[in-house]
């Protein structure tokens, strides 16, 4: 197997760094020289990669959302049912992990500056659509095997969408109110009673 390139793992490393700092410290207060130190590089090989902070924090809001989609795009191959899939859905978005309780907060700060930045919007609706896309395939994958109650797919995929993030910014806020275990449950109940047959 081809080792990848300098340039490739340099361009990884430094956006990983800029998830990590854009999660602790938010894209308002998000410096080229923190993301520098964070990824071990000086400045300037941050600017070599990324002309602008907004290129860095744009990039980096793509690379987090490709590394969500990777770590779950392994849900439409898997031998596992559909039922199951969707359950596996709400598993693997819980904010109980920091690797994801990290991409949730990069999300939230895409949310935040989307409001202001229409490109930030279109960036936005193509990974969303890409997510909806995801599960809507699993919910019809789920009609088809006679799993998932009929009735329009993505509309589905979008209500268990919606579930997930809303109490997942509720967990993040951390509210005595919304723990990870009852927004786990709540996911579940929707999924077991709403769009289970």
């Amino acid at each position: 197997m081809p080792r990848p390139s300098v340039e490739a793992e340099r361009r990884a490393q430094i956006l990983r760094a800029a998830c990590a700092v854009i999660a602790e410290h938010g894209f308002v207060n998000l410096r080229v020289s923190d993301v520098a130190k964070a990824a071990g590089v000086s400045g300037g090989t941050v600017h070599y990669y990324f002309d602008t902070k907004r290129d860095l924090v744009h990039a980096a809001y793509e690379y987090n959302y490709q590394r969500s989609l990777d770590r779950r795009r392994w849900m439409l191959d898997t031998g596992e049912q559909p039922a199951d899939r969707l359950r596996l859905v709400v598993d693997s978005y819980l904010p109980d992990q920091p690797e994801t309780i990290e991409a949730w907060k990069v999300w939230a700060e895409l949310w935040s500056q989307g409001m202001r930045e229409p490109e930030l919007r279109q960036l936005h609706e193509r990974m969303y659509g890409d997510w909806r896309g995801l599960v809507t395939a699993i919910v019809r994958d789920g009609q088809a095997a006679g799993q998932v109650r009929d009735g329009d797919p993505a509309r589905m995929a979008n209500q268990l969408i919606a579930l997930i993030d809303g109490l997942a910014w509720q967990v993040l806020l951390g509210p005595a109110s919304m723990s990870v275990p009852l927004m786990r449950d709540l996911c579940l109940a929707f999924v077991n009673q709403d769009l289970l047959i």
